[in-house]
């Protein structure tokens, strides 16, 4: 085996290899379970660095194993993929400290732990994967991982939401399942970036192609939350705060907008998928979706249901640039796959926080808290602005592109769909940001966890200062060569001027 095909092997086991281990161990080995994690997420981003190093020096990444004549094992490394593979390597890493510090001294640690890498496992497989088939694999394999993540707590509401939680992503993986192997029946194998296979194809078998493409956005948009499949997304924040903020950054929510994006950019191809007249009901659904999040989150009082319902709208983002064809109006979906990544994880650490170190899961609790946790709610609200959409903060940066992108492609409606969807996040985190710096404490502050020297013990704390700069970062330095937009601008170009 070549190096460069085995370095893809590696990325895999870096996390695979501790989850199965992690299971072999006592529940008291509490060093060893936090070394083998630390130890995986570390190797893990430095083999996405040696890969990314050297995919922008020339090199080919391929790994194909045959199963069957015409079934293979296919994985390969290209922009798209090499950017979520840098995306949940580098946020499994934060995440994976802010979780040993979150669940310290909690129970069936053991168990939370190998999965939680396993669960990244998947989202690297689902990256790296180099045809429809493997993609399918990772993707019913991150369902089965995330499962015993959401229903850690392990009580009756808990058990509730994981029943749901399989209902919603197991119905979606059979309707995808179907649709992979009507897709395999039609065009046989197709891998990833060879849009001339469907092309080919579609002056015979329109009609069936249009089913299946269908099909699969509809087993794809389970996972990616989008209306009316989004139901399983504010259920599931019964979940601990690192499995909450894995969901919505990296895992599952994810890879359904990833899903998305292959679909139309790398198997159906932007000149067929406009041919046949497939992105209109998706820039529909998505738009709708857009807004309907928004409106719920306007009326939610949980801290944690806010940030759910925010993302069933942030994401749909994502699903609307891809509809819209363009070269600004796709940089600003994929880059929003990082951009969204990192705020919301931002988020997500610091509602944590909140609830560990004082118990407070409410927004009209929040009164006063900036004051007692300004690190934390510091980095709260350079995402929450960057949610908005306001510079120069990440955020910005994907709608700036998403509306651009609109006007050339004289979609003005999109325009007036970015701006409600504005107008109405200022209207649910800025009463967070003003509860939170500015209102007087309205509740005792009482510690449930004693935060030491900071205002909540360092391993809560660093993660949510680091992925604040993060997203700080990502807008003030996105003209910066190899920054997330840098990415998603080449992509965007090779798409649409076929450059090689």
């Amino acid at each position: 085996m070549e190096m460069n095909s085995l370095l893809l092997i590696l990325i895999l086991f870096s996390s695979l290899v501790p989850g199965i281990l992690i299971l072999l161990l006592h529940e008291r080995q509490v060093f060893m379970r936090s070394f083998l994690n630390l130890l995986g997420a570390v190797v893990k981003v430095g083999l996405v660095a040696w890969v990314f190093a050297g995919y922008y020096s020339g090199e080919e990444y391929v790994f194909i194993f045959g199963l069957a004549p015409d079934l293979t094992f296919a994985l390969q490394v290209d922009h798209l993929g090499l950017l979520f593979a840098a995306l949940s390597a580098v946020l499994w890493l934060v995440t994976t400290i802010y979780a040993i510090g979150y669940l310290e001294g909690g129970k069936h640690l053991r168990r939370f732990f190998a999965f939680f890498s396993l669960c990244v496992t998947a989202s690297t497989g689902i990256a790296l994967s180099g045809n429809v088939v493997t993609f399918f694999v990772f993707y019913e394999f991150l369902t089965l991982s995330t499962y015993p993540l959401v229903v850690h707590r392990g009580d009756d509401i808990a058990v509730e939401a994981g029943r749901t939680y399989l209902w919603y992503t197991i119905g979606g993986g059979t309707v995808l399942f179907l649709g992979v192997v009507g897709l395999f029946v039609v065009a046989g194998p197709v891998y990833f970036g060879q849009t001339e296979i469907i092309a080919n194809l579609v002056a015979e078998n329109e009609l069936q192609l249009t089913i299946l493409f269908f099909i699969m956005l509809t087993g794809l948009a389970v996972k990616a939350a989008i209306f009316p499949f989004h139901g399983w997304l504010p259920i599931a924040m019964v979940a601990p705060a690192p499995v909450s903020a894995l969901l919505h950054a990296v895992a599952v929510v994810k890879a359904g907008a990833f899903g998305i994006v292959r679909l139309v950019y790398d198997v159906y191809g932007i000149d067929t998928s406009e041919q046949m007249n497939l992105l209109t009901p998706l820039a529909v659904f998505a738009a709708f979706t857009i807004i309907y999040g928004s409106l719920k989150a306007l009326f939610q009082d949980d801290f944690k249901k806010v940030l759910a319902y925010s993302t069933i709208s942030q994401l749909s983002y994502i699903a609307l640039g891809v509809a819209i064809t363009g070269v600004l109006s796709t940089t600003g979906a994929v880059v929003h796959l990082v951009h969204q990544g990192i705020m919301k994880i931002t988020m997500f650490f610091a509602a944590g926080n909140v609830a560990e170190t004082y118990g407070y899961k409410k927004i009209s609790q929040l009164n006063g808290i900036g004051r007692r946790m300004p690190l934390t709610m510091g980095a709260f609200t350079i995402a929450a602005f960057g949610m908005i959409g306001l510079p120069p903060i990440a955020g910005f940066v994907s709608k700036w592109y998403l509306g651009l992108g609109a006007i050339e492609a004289e979609s003005y409606w999109v325009v007036l769909v970015l701006l409600a969807s504005s107008a109405m996040n200022a209207a649910y985190f800025l009463p967070i940001v003003y509860r939170a710096w500015f209102c007087e404490e309205g509740h005792e502050m009482v510690h449930r966890r004693r935060p030491g020297r900071f205002e909540t013990p360092a391993l809560l704390l660093i993660p949510v200062v680091l992925t604040g700069l993060f997203s700080l970062a990502a807008g003030v330095f996105a003209a910066s060569a190899n920054s997330p937009l840098s990415i998603a601008r080449e992509i965007a170009e090779r798409l649409y001027l076929y450059l090689p």
